[in-house]
């Protein structure tokens, strides 16, 4: 897709090192699983089924985590027409629309590609924003879908997913299998299987930490020179990131599996959004490149 977002090679030369290596990684995980299981038709099927899943479901899985609903222009107004205008600046088409009706301030995209795109803000961001912020927001979400992002981030987070759910496979089968106390070789297997999604697990995770954090500073530099406003964005953050220290930890939940995703990354307060875990970069880091580019358009937007 073309669009008048700045192409960003760093960006793109990121998410294919990233993909290579978790492809790299991915093949030595399934290869080890159909050592240990003996049967790659299972482990292949199981595998394929996961990742179209992920993969073509990833939209409606997100918004149905966060209970967003698809409004039409009718329902809002505001929201579609800040959309409508950024598309137009950006020359890009338009995505589904949808709201989450929960108070944590905050945004997202996702979907597979350009043409199945939704962008999905919460109540609680359209009523602390005024409109330059919301434009702001808005745009740095419409920056994930113009440079693929989204769906590199869906594909790569799947090879984690599967680990994940396979060291949850092998620790119940373990503990509720039923097994006798001679069936040693079972027991043997299913704690390889553990170890071995365990170390998958933490690499994978790794690798797209360290990528979402840089996806965001891309998208945060291509909404402020398409928007014109840095200091709207900066804005925005700061008000966001603010308001979500606030917000009490049983609704933190709700978002926190899907912090790669998010415009502000839904932490309590114990929690440090410089460290090398974080989705996000820190605040101070974003506010930062924002001031420089402000500097760059020529002063305050």
């Amino acid at each position: 897709m073309r669009s008048r977002f700045e192409p960003d090679r760093q960006l793109t030369a990121r998410m294919l090192a990233t993909l290579f290596l978790l492809g790299l990684l991915y093949v030595a995980f399934i290869a080890v699983l159909i050592a240990l299981l003996k049967s790659w038709v299972l482990v292949v099927v199981i595998a394929a089924g996961l990742l179209a899943v992920q993969y073509w479901f990833s939209d409606r899985i997100a918004l149905f985590a966060m209970h967003g609903q698809v409004v039409t222009p009718a329902e809002e107004p505001r929201l579609h027409g800040v959309i409508d205008r950024l598309c137009a600046t950006a020359d890009m088409p338009k995505p589904q629309v949808a709201v989450s009706p929960v108070d944590l301030p905050n945004a997202f995209a996702t979907g597979r590609n350009a043409d199945h795109a939704v962008v999905c803000v919460t109540t609680g961001l359209l009523r602390r924003l005024d409109a330059p912020e919301l434009e702001g927001v808005i745009a740095h979400e419409l920056s994930h879908v113009a440079h693929r992002d989204v769906a590199v981030i869906t594909v790569a987070s799947f090879l984690g997913v599967l680990a994940g759910l396979l060291v949850r496979f092998a620790f119940y089968s373990e503990l509720f299998g039923g097994r006798s106390r001679n069936d040693q070789n079972t027991a043997i297997l299913l704690t390889l299987i553990m170890a071995v999604s365990a170390i998958v697990y933490v690499i994978s995770f790794l690798l797209i930490r360290a990528l979402s954090r840089y996806r965001e500073l891309a998208a945060d530099r291509s909404a402020a020179m398409l928007t014109g406003r840095p200091s709207a964005l900066a804005s925005a953050l700061t008000k966001v990131s603010g308001t979500i220290a606030r917000i009490p930890t049983e609704d933190l939940r709700t978002a926190q599996s899907f912090n790669a995703f998010l415009f502000a990354p839904a932490l309590g307060d114990g929690a440090s959004l410089a460290s090398l875990l974080s989705t996000h970069p820190s605040l101070e880091r974003r506010l930062e490149q924002l001031a420089k580019i402000s500097l760059e358009l020529g002063g305050p937007a």
